[in-house]
C-alpha cells in the first residue's frame, strides 16, 4: 500500500468533508478554502486549545478570523497564526500527530466556511484560563478549551473583568 504525501491527504480530506457537508439534509453553500489556510488554522486550534474541545477550537478559530479582518493584524490566516510571539511556540513547525489532528482540520474547515463561536463575538485575544493577567482593559466573553477569551476595552467599558467559568458543548458537532 502506497502512503500519500500529507498535502494530497489533506486535500482529499478537505474535498471529502466538503462533499459530506453538501450531502446533509440542510441546504448549505460549500465555500472553497485554500488547503494552506486550513492547515494554518488547524495548527492554531490544535496547539492553542490543547486538543481539549471542539468549542475551544472554534473559539480559537474565531479569534484568528477576527484578527484577519482587523487592520492591526496580517490579512491572512497563515499570516496571523505565524505572527511572532502571538501563538504557541512551534505552532507552524511542530507535528500534529495524535487523534486531535483530524478534529482540528475538520473544525478549521468549518470555521473557514463560516462557523463562529457565538460567545467570542469581536474578541481578538485569549490566554490560558489558569493565567491571572490582571490588566484593567480586559473584558472577558467566554472560557472554552482551556482558554479565556477577551476583548480589549477602555477600563470604563469593562463589565466582565475576570475570566468566566468554562462553557462547553455549545458549538455543533
Amino acid at each position: 500500500m502506497r502512503v500519500q504525501p500529507p498535502k494530497i491527504r489533506t486535500a482529499a480530506l478537505m474535498l471529502g468533508l466538503g462533499l459530506l457537508a453538501a450531502c446533509g439534509g440542510k441546504q448549505t453553500e460549500v465555500v472553497a478554502v485554500p488547503v494552506g489556510e486550513v492547515e494554518c488554522m488547524a495548527r492554531a486550534m490544535y496547539f492553542e486549545s490543547n486538543r481539549s474541545s471542539r468549542d475551544g477550537m472554534v473559539a480559537v478559530g474565531t479569534v484568528v478570523l477576527n484578527r484577519v479582518h482587523s487592520e492591526a493584524f496580517p490579512d491572512t490566516v497563515c499570516g496571523v497564526v505565524g505572527q511572532r510571539n502571538q501563538f504557541a511556540p512551534g505552532v507552524m513547525t511542530k507535528p500534529m500527530s495524535d487523534r486531535g489532528a483530524p478534529l482540528a482540520r475538520a473544525t478549521a474547515l468549518a470555521v473557514l466556511q463560516g462557523e463562529r463561536h457565538p460567545k467570542v463575538t469581536r474578541a481578538k485575544f485569549f490566554h490560558a484560563a489558569w493565567y491571572n493577567a490582571n490588566y484593567n482593559n480586559m473584558h472577558y466573553v467566554v472560557t472554552a478549551g482551556g482558554n479565556a477569551f477577551y476583548e480589549k476595552r477602555r477600563p470604563a467599558l469593562v463589565t466582565t473583568p475576570n475570566p468566566l467559568p468554562p462553557l462547553e458543548g455549545i458549538t455543533p458537532l
